[in-house]
């Protein structure tokens, strides 16, 4: 167990900045648990996620199976090092943004925006806190119609009683950041004490070593990013 902070559900307590940032190994933690095959798919099979985050979700499963509505992770905890990795691969070409090659946008700031419509800058990330889940599909379209509409409508009807919200709503509302991720909800207990910390104690010198880092500052992602949320 690394101890890297000290939170419970009721109260925010000291936090350690490498924890606000991603900067641990939560294989290596007590306050994580090991997704089990039953809800877990494609990458985050043996993943993990904060424990009280995943009782609570398994808690919310249950119940929407009994509404015939069958919820499944597709993506838990991604520290540091596997957020640089999703954020390299796009910002060198390896992965392609909207079908576009980045390295032909030599505009460092475009660029890393073109990434921020769906993916965090390493260090900025709330999938760092074990608290957030993407849900059964990367698509805002699935959750339009069909089986995704109903899975969707159940988790804005349910959610909340189990704890859950959803931080990237419709930009509608003025919301800054991301744009709109229905698959994408949070574990309102933790993470809105977490925000609160890491609000207070990471300024734009944490947020470092990955290739586009220098532009953090630039495009204030701190105050529309990590805080362009519907989540309080």
């Amino acid at each position: 167990m690394l101890g890297v902070f000290n939170l419970t559900v009721s109260s925010a307590q000291e936090v350690d900045k490498k924890y606000l940032l991603g900067q641990f190994d939560e294989t290596k933690d007590n306050y994580f648990v090991k997704l089990s095959d039953e809800y877990a798919h494609g990458s985050a099979v043996g993943k993990f996620l904060r424990k009280e985050t995943y009782e609570a979700f398994v808690k919310m499963a249950v119940a929407a199976k009994k509404d015939s509505v069958f919820l499944f992770i597709i993506s838990a905890t991604r520290n540091f090092a596997a957020q640089k990795t999703i954020w390299e691969n796009k910002w060198e070409g390896r992965t392609l943004v909207e079908g576009k090659d980045l390295t032909a946008v030599a505009d460092h700031k475009i660029r890393a925006l073109l990434i921020l419509l769906y993916s965090s800058m390493p260090g900025t990330s709330r999938h760092h806190w074990g608290t957030d889940m993407d849900l059964n599909a990367l698509d805002n379209s699935y959750f339009s119609a069909g089986n995704g509409l109903k899975i969707y409508q159940w988790l804005q009807t349910h959610a909340a009683k189990f704890g859950f919200c959803q931080p990237y709503t419709s930009k509608t509302t003025r919301r800054t950041g991301y744009e709109e991720e229905k698959w994408h909800w949070s574990y309102l207990p933790i993470s809105k004490e977490l925000l609160k910390e890491y609000k207070s104690k990471i300024g734009y010198a944490d947020i470092k070593d990955f290739k586009g880092s220098e532009v953090a500052k630039k495009i204030n992602v701190i105050e529309n990013y990590v805080d362009g949320v519907q989540c309080r």
